[in-house]
């Protein structure tokens, strides 16, 4: 299993908002206790808000929040598009600003973790590439509202889902769907989209496809 796919997983797995121990999690993707303590790290600076330590637990938080301002993930992918463009634009003077401001996001990030992000709205890694799904997160939202199936090609293979739902992890954005191809609940990282296209058909709430029975799903995984 590639890195970037087990963070991924541990992501899938903390997200329930429960603690689940080191041992845990490394008998669940198969590595050592060892690489669970280096995979954590990584992800609390990677921006994933990331509670617990060692011999206590671990989970992942809820919401991304500046103090005292409250982000919506919209506006969120706005600020991460915004300090992208300028940093790696060609004016000296605004790239410098771009990094001084995205120290002084570091430093108001919520202190609720156990380290703090570093270079928080402009490191991507572990996930290098999370900036490539940036392009696909309008048209991912628009059929979201409008319940509209999409096409998808990603690794070669093209599908038709159901989105349901955006959801942000520090730099890394997923999407809940129901692919029509497997017909099952799929959580896809957007920046894995190669090609995505809004299909004219619509689709309506339909028992066992629906958001609110992916959640209950969820529910039942984790004993909740």
């Amino acid at each position: 299993m590639r890195r970037a796919d087990r963070l991924m997983q541990l992501i899938q797995i903390l997200r329930d908002g429960t603690l689940h121990k080191a041992a845990d999690l490394a008998a669940a993707t198969d590595v050592s206790l060892r690489t669970i303590y280096r995979d954590m790290e990584t992800l609390a600076a990677s921006g994933v808000p990331i509670e617990g330590e060692r011999g206590i637990g671990y989970r992942v938080t809820a919401a991304v929040t500046l103090p005292p301002l409250n982000l919506t993930m919209t506006e969120v992918e706005a600020l991460h598009l915004g300090l992208l463009a300028v940093r790696e634009g060609g004016d000296a003077e605004l790239s410098a600003a771009a990094a001084r401001l995205s120290a002084k996001l570091d430093a108001v990030m919520p202190e609720n973790r156990s380290r703090a992000p570093q270079g928080y709205a402009l490191a991507v890694y572990p996930f290098a590439d999370a900036a490539r799904g940036f392009q696909h997160l309008p048209s991912l939202r628009q059929a979201i509202r409008t319940r509209q199936k999409l096409a998808l090609t990603m690794n070669g293979v093209e599908r038709t889902v159901r989105p349901l739902q955006l959801d942000y992890w520090g730099r890394l954005w997923t999407c809940v769907v129901w692919c029509e191809k497997s017909r099952d609940f799929d959580e896809i990282r957007v920046d894995e989209i190669s090609a995505l296209r809004i299909l004219p058909s619509l689709f309506v709430n339909e028992a066992g496809k629906s958001l609110s029975d992916f959640n209950a799903r969820q529910q039942d995984r984790t004993g909740g």
